[in-house]
Parts: C-alpha cells; structure tokens; sequence
C-alpha cells in the first residue's frame, strides 16, 4: 500500500516534508484495542501517544513521597514528552533512514490494514505528585508468562521493594504462579511476595513464580482479580504475554472491575517494536560470546573446521548481529531479516576456509525458514523451536490479538548436514547455547534496566494508567499502549547501519545471488567483502 493510499485510507494529509519526518506503525486487521484502526487513531491524536486510565473511577491523593519530592528527585509531569524519533532526516535518500528506529521499515507482508501516523511523542514513565491508587489497601498482583530470560527475578523483586516503597503492606502482595494459568489452578495457589523472600532473587537465573505456556482463560483471570481486590497487576513478559494483559485489561473494564493492568516487556530477542532494548537481551549477547568462543577454538582445532552457533531470534537478529560483532571471531553471519542462498554460503565459506582453514559461523534459529519448508521439511514437535510467541502466555477467551502461532525448523541442524553435504573433508561442530543463556542471572547493565522498569511500572499503575506497558526509547523511559508495540516485531534493517556495520567488520558479502563459477572450473568463486 503507497502512502497516499494509506493516508487517503486512515483520512490523513501530510505534506512531503511532513512524509519525509514522520513515523508511521504498521496496523493488522483485529487489533487488540477497539478492534479497529479509529479505535488506534484515538489514543494517537495530537502530539503524543495517549494511554488509558482508570482516573475517572479512583479517587486522587498525593503522593506519599511528596513529603521528601521523591527522595530529592522531584516528580515527573503529565506534559512531559520523549521524542519517539531520535534522528529527523532531511530526506528518503539519507543514510540510515530505513534503520530499524524507523517505523516503517518494520512492515510484514502478513500485516494487513495499512499504517497509523504515529505521534512525534510519548509520555515519560516515572513517579507522579498525585496518585490514584491508596497504597496502604493496595492489593497487588505479579505474574511472570512465556520462557525464561535473564531478569525476571531482577523484575520481581523490583516490582516488591517498589510497592513496599509506597507503602503498600507486604501481606497485600502476592505472585502467580506459573503463568496466567496459576490464576484458577487448583495445585499451584499464590504466594506471598514479602521483602525477605525477594531479598537475593537477583542472584538467581529463571524467575522464583515459575512460568507457563498454557493458554489462559481471561475471564477465569479477571474473576479472580474481582475476587481478590487485585488493585494493581503486572504482567512480565513478551508479545503474547502483552497480547494477554491487554484481553485482561479489556475484560476488567467490560465486567467494571478496577484493576490496574501493567507490562513489563521481555524478550531475550529485542524485538518489542519502539522499544530501544529490553531486558536480558545485553546479559545474552555476553552468554553467547562463551558459544562463539567454544565454536572458535573447536572450529581452529581441527582440519577444515567450522564452528556453527545457533542463537535465539525467531523472528529478529539483534543477538546474532551483536554477538558476531562484539566478539570479533564470527565470519558469517545469518539472520531471518536477510534471505540468503545456500549454494552462496557454502561458495563463500569454501573460501574461507581455503584462506584460513576454519570457519565460524554464527545464525539466528528463525533464519532460512523458506529454504527448510521449500525442501518439505517438518518443524520440531518440541523445544523452543516448536514455541511461539503467542503461545508464551497463551489466551482464549477474547484474548487473540498476538501474533499467530508457527513452529521453527532446526536451521543448525539442516545447515550443517549442507554444510557436509557441499564441502569436502569438512569438520562442523554444531553449538546450541538457547537454554544456557535463558536460565543465567543478569549481568549488572541489565540488571540496572530491570529495576528502572520495574520502578517505571509501579509508578504507572500508582498514577492510574491501565493497558500499558513500560520501555526505554531513545534512552528515557516511557509509557506506552500495549496494542502498539504488539502489532508487529521490532527487526534488524537489511540496509540500516546495524547490519552494514557488521558487514563491513567481517567482510561478508549478499547471500542473494548464485555465486560466480571459476575460470575453467564448475566450483564457485567468491571476493569477500564485494557482493556476489
């Protein structure tokens, strides 16, 4: 769809200069919110990213930090604004202006319904002077949904020491055990979340509340918070789990009950669109470096070795690319952003090879997905292969607004067997780290992260907002409505810096094109650095 067509669609004018600066989103057919783009547009009028509150039904109070202004850091406004777009390009033609900041060079073929204007601004998270919950009645809730990921106990105890800090009772605060399913289950009752027992979770990889990827009934979870006095519940987890908080979120205002409903967002993969780096993703880009290190002194040990590392991205490459990157031993790098041939790998490898005798190549779990399903191969029934997204923190029950569920391939494993298959008297050593890094405790830059949005998300549910999940962009942290930054996944730009920055380190060429053929040879030849 052209953008004169999408905006003769949503009934906006822009004019060329305002079409060069803006941000658009992409929008699918049965959005979470309203279920339809007016629904979207509404909470996008004018110069900032509105997000719902339930301030019309709770009673305002001060806040009871106001008596030392926040520890002596002062309160953060309504009118405060964080530009959503850091960099304002003077034209389509720039540099880096289809980079994976950009909004519109997130669209997916699959997503249907054209693309909302999105406001220059977002609101800024932090504590506000007047607060809508009375924290010394407070009841709150945490659940932690989806797979492990380094941070979830630093989000947890967080969340505790945070409603401790405004006075809420420990007795009032209590965890869900494994997933939104521990709402309603029978064997797994909830806990009581106390200073004490948070006291080293940190120290800890996996998360103390367990987790699920059951699908949930909504309405089962939403009888509980009404039975319960859930004033305040977060939700730490990914898409799905998002997907999940906002069906909760809508069928506590369709039954009046009054919860506050808040995300944190998780994903090992950094793929929340608009937000700059979610937690535990630096903590597994560190992990991976130990992989890549073991596939290096593997791959340099034996005779024409190649070390094969497997990361996590099912849909994005951030931890492939950042980890080829930072550790300065991988040669090819292949994510699911980029198509490639296998024929033009396997050439350029050969070189490789050929000039060094070893090779390391580093590939994100979700890439050639198309070549795997051409050659009629079957997706793993299990593992985090076979996991989705939305089945993370599964929902029914007026819930299915996340991505669709699909199942992976093994791409190690098939590029390996062609690896053998193409290349002579080769030695591949095939790693896959995905569960050791999942399970570690954070590094100290992530865990930082994790109380700030911990922090950020109790002060959102104390100012009254609902249906909104917390984030860093363009290094503050914001607020923003959950059906945003669910409605596609945040990815590596094929032709933004990122990917041209790993690129020119490594010399890798395109993958896209059959590869040359050698002067009176039918062996393909290959000019790292130069595209095929």
């Amino acid at each position: 769809m052209s953008d004169e067509t999408t905006n003769a669609v949503l009934g906006l004018t822009l004019t060329d200069a305002q079409q060069n600066s803006t941000i658009y989103i992409p929008v699918r057919e049965g959005m979470p919110v309203g279920g339809s783009v007016s629904a979207m547009r509404k909470s996008m009028d004018g110069e900032v990213l509105l997000c719902p509150t339930l301030r019309d039904v709770l009673e305002a109070r001060p806040s009871p930090f106001m008596l030392n202004n926040y520890h002596g850091g002062g309160f953060v406004s309504d009118e405060d604004r964080v530009d959503l777009q850091a960099v304002h390009f003077a034209s389509r033609r720039s540099a880096g202006v289809g980079s994976q900041n950009r909004l519109d060079a997130l669209a997916s073929d699959k997503i249907s319904g054209g693309y909302l204007h999105l406001p220059p601004c977002a609101l800024r998270a932090g504590p506000r002077s007047t607060i809508y919950v009375n924290p010394g009645s407070a009841q709150v809730a945490i659940v932690t949904c989806g797979g492990l990921c380094p941070g979830l106990n630093d989000v947890i105890r967080g969340i505790v020491l945070k409603c401790i800090d405004y006075g809420v009772p420990e007795k009032n605060i209590i965890g869900i055990r494994n997933g939104f399913h521990g709402f309603y289950s029978k064997k797994y009752k909830p806990v009581q979340l106390t200073r004490k027992m948070v006291d080293e979770i940190q120290l800890e990889g996996g998360t103390v509340l367990g987790t699920s990827r059951e699908r949930a009934d909504i309405r089962e979870v939403v009888k509980r918070l009404d039975l319960w006095k859930i004033d305040m519940l977060f939700v730490i987890g990914g898409p799905g789990s998002h997907a999940g908080a906002v069906a909760i979120q809508r069928q506590c205002e369709d039954c009046r009950v009054p919860c506050l409903v808040v995300a944190i967002p998780k994903s090992i993969d950094n793929d929340i669109l608009l937000i700059d780096k979610t937690f535990g993703f630096e903590t597994a880009v560190e992990e991976a470096q130990n992989a890549l290190m073991a596939a290096k002194v593997e791959a340099n040990s034996g005779y024409r070795g190649v070390g094969l590392v497997k990361l996590m991205g099912r849909r994005s490459g951030f931890i492939a690319v950042q980890a080829s990157l930072a550790s300065g031993l991988v040669d090819i790098c292949l994510i699911p952003e980029v198509p490639f041939r296998i024929d033009a790998v396997v050439a350029y490898l050969e070189t490789i090879l050929e000039r060094k005798g070893h090779a390391v190549i580093c590939i994100a779990e979700g890439a050639a997905q198309d070549l795997m399903a051409a050659e009629g191969l079957m997706p793993e029934a299990s593992g985090t292969a076979a996991t989705t997204n939305a089945a993370a923190s599964g929902f029914s029950s007026g819930g299915d607004g996340d991505q669709h569920p699909y199942e992976l391939h093994d791409v190690g494993a098939w590029l390996k067997s062609a690896i053998k298959r193409n290349c002579a008297d080769v030695d591949v050593k095939y790693i896959d780290p995905s569960y050791i890094i999942r399970s570690v405790p954070t590094r100290s830059s992530d865990r930082i992260l994790c109380r700030m949005l911990a922090n950020g998300a109790v002060h959102a549910a104390m100012a009254g907002y609902t249906g909104v999940t917390v984030g860093l962009v363009n290094t503050h942290f914001v607020y923003l409505p959950i059906p945003l930054v669910i409605q596609a996944p945040r990815k590596v730009d094929p032709t933004g810096e990122l990917w041209n920055r790993l690129r020119s380190s490594i010399s890798q060429p395109c993958f896209d094109q059959p590869p040359p053929l050698r002067a009176n040879s039918l062996s393909p030849v290959s000019t790292p650095g130069r595209d095929w």
